[in-house]
């Protein structure tokens, strides 16, 4: 009996530990914030300043084309906006498809076809001129593959609601970050998570800008592969809890 209950506790124990529950989570998480800061580097700098992961600025975008602000598309942003809901769409079709099966492969899943879309809008943008200032159809076709790919992800990470995870918008972290620190009287939830999160998103915006002096597939294939390495951390590290129940 002693034995069966130490053997029960171990396990327990095990489930329990940072890198096979609580950690593997918020890490393939942080790996997805540093996609969001590539891709939005990406879409800014080379697809046409427009933003394919953050829908916020992308509808601030949209409204200063429409008042007719220079530089700016309305064709372009009102694409990624469309392709982004698209994505969520389908990423809230997926999740209840997959509601049966364990939180494990839905997230694999959901992975492996973000990074399919990130790979795919690399192999589209193949000889596009980044300062030629033209939206040809490899332009349009990589707004909509990372958008896609981006309201995919949103739809998939908001069903999963880690706090202070979000991957693409940063306002209410740094919110959190604020208003929950010792200056306003409060103790610093998270504080170690938001705080990665930031630096996350800046580092892969810093680096997708400098990628992007050399090519445009460059960063999306990077994109695209940071998404499997996110992907084979659900595989491997997470316990197949079902989706449906919105744990993290």
């Amino acid at each position: 009996m002693n034995t069966q209950t130490t053997s029960r506790d171990a396990t327990k124990l095990v489930a329990l530990t940072p890198l096979t529950q609580d950690g593997a989570l918020p890490l393939a998480l942080m790996v997805l914030t540093v996609v969001t800061g590539l891709v939005d580097a990406i879409s800014f700098l080379g697809l046409g300043r427009v933003f394919t992961a953050n829908m916020t600025g992308n509808v601030v975008f949209l409204a200063f084309a429409v008042a007719r602000a220079p530089g700016l598309s309305i064709r372009r942003s009102l694409t990624s906006l469309i392709a982004f809901l698209v994505g969520a769409i389908l990423g809230g079709r997926l999740a209840v498809a997959m509601t049966a099966t364990s939180r494990r492969r839905w997230l694999v899943t959901a992975a492996v076809a973000e990074a399919g879309l990130l790979f795919a809008a690399a192999l589209v943008s193949v000889g596009i001129d980044i300062g030629s200032g033209t939206a040809s159809s490899g332009v349009y076709g990589a707004i909509i593959l990372t958008a896609v790919g981006m309201g995919l992800r949103n739809a998939t990470v908001r069903r999963l609601a880690v706090p202070d995870m979000n991957t693409t918008v940063l306002t209410s972290t740094l919110t959190g970050l604020a208003a929950d620190s010792s200056l306003a009287g409060g103790s610093n939830p998270r504080i170690v998570r938001r705080v990665a999160s930031v630096l996350l998103m800046l580092i892969g915006a810093a680096i997708g800008a400098l990628l992007l002096r050399f090519s445009l597939p460059l960063p999306l294939v990077l994109s695209g592969a940071l998404v499997l390495i996110a992907a084979a951390v659900f595989a491997t590290l997470l316990t197949p809890n079902p989706p449906a129940d919105g744990s993290g």
